[in-house]
């Protein structure tokens, strides 16, 4: 039984080892997807009490926020797996640039949820500019 507990431990560790140098990476989606989850919360109260409706939490949202986030983190392991070990050769960064690419889109977010909390002119500005400019048709 002691051979056993010491196999999976070391399994356990060696699994800690490898994806070790991803846990920066790891460490930043997951401060974007919470910021963002708390200025969602904040622009959903706000936007309640503009409107004069009684505001509760939904336990739904952030389940989906939880989930969302597992699954970055997964995926985020995975594109370290295919960087070092399947295309070590080629040197894409995929995992730096798959980890920007979510940043990015959170941050995004998170323009939309202080533009519906703060109701700022700047911050409508950039988010029409940037709708039009995506809408856009060549």
């Amino acid at each position: 039984m002691e051979a056993l507990c010491r196999y999976f431990s070391g399994c356990a560790a060696a699994l800690v080892a490898l994806f070790a140098p991803v846990i920066p990476l790891v460490w930043c989606v997951a401060g974007f997807i919470l910021f963002d989850f708390v200025t969602g919360v904040m622009a959903s109260h706000h936007e309640a009490r503009r409107a004069g409706r009684a505001w509760y939490f939904e336990s739904s949202v952030a389940w989906h926020t939880i989930e969302k986030l597992g699954f970055t983190i997964v995926a985020v392991g995975m594109a370290y797996i295919i960087d070092t070990m399947m295309l070590d050769f080629m040197q894409l960064h995929l995992t730096k640039l798959f980890t920007g690419f979510v940043c990015g889109v959170e941050m995004w977010s998170f323009l939309e949820n202080a533009c519906r909390i703060s109701s700022s002119p700047l911050l409508r500005y950039i988010r029409r500019y940037v709708r039009n400019a995506i809408t856009k048709k060549p």
